[in-house]
């Protein structure tokens, strides 16, 4: 969908924790910026998007790039700003008004929940969990959201949306849009492509190598093993 910057631009979000209100358009009226919408506070994959945004941080803000994050209202900010997932700014907006003119979808109960069994959000919960990141109900738990990355002074350079609740603009294409492919090093940064964590490095419990010492496999190895391979695929 195209998208309108005079009129998203006029949309008004609150700072967190301050309460300030601001436009919109005021967050690239002098630099770059990259607006991440996330879809609530508690949610583990916003957390894990987040997170990996930290590999980038210091990129940007060499280059002059103002990272920004955007909830959905305030509930669960608190434990995100406590959290520390975010190394940007953050800010809130009081209604969905701005995520329904950005086309940020909803889901209904049944596809949200069949969201989660996508190869991409079984990758993104193992990463997040093994980050810690937890996660809560609190908040609009069906709404998706996006980002928008814009120039100085109002040039649209990318309109993201997400099809699912995991979905994310990876930190390499973020960088490509605005021109720094090559200050991405995949070999040193953590935020790796998350199809890439690998099954056979996960320390196996005791009571499962006891196990393995039996002649006839299990059953939960053997389901264990299947969803290994079938997230390669």
């Amino acid at each position: 969908m195209s998208v309108d910057l005079s009129t998203i631009g006029s949309h008004k979000v609150k700072s967190i924790p301050s309460g300030e209100s601001v436009e919109l358009k005021s967050f690239w009226q002098e630099q770059n910026v990259a607006i991440i919408f996330f879809r609530r506070w508690g949610c583990m994959f916003c957390r894990l998007w987040a997170k990996e945004l930290g590999e980038i941080t210091p990129i940007l803000r060499k280059n002059n790039i103002r990272l920004v994050g955007i909830g959905l209202e305030g509930t669960g900010s608190k434990e995100f700003v406590d959290g520390k997932y975010f190394d940007g700014d953050l800010y809130y907006v009081e209604d969905r008004s701005i995520y329904q003119t950005l086309g940020f979808k909803r889901f209904n109960v049944v596809s949200i929940i069949t969201s989660l069994f996508w190869k991409q959000s079984r990758e993104a919960i193992v990463k997040g969990k093994s980050l810690g990141l937890g996660g809560d109900l609190k908040g609009d738990w069906v709404q998706t959201g996006g980002a928008l990355l814009v120039g100085k002074g109002g040039r649209l350079i990318r309109h993201f949306t997400q099809t699912g609740p995991s979905d994310h603009l990876p930190n390499k294409d973020i960088l490509q849009l605005f021109d720094l492919e090559n200050e991405y090093k995949a070999e040193t940064m953590a935020n790796k492509k998350r199809e890439e964590l690998e099954c056979n490095k996960r320390r196996p419990k005791p009571w499962i190598m006891n196990l393995r010492q039996c002649p006839l496999t299990p059953i939960h190895q053997i389901w264990a093993e299947r969803r290994c391979k079938q997230s390669r695929v």
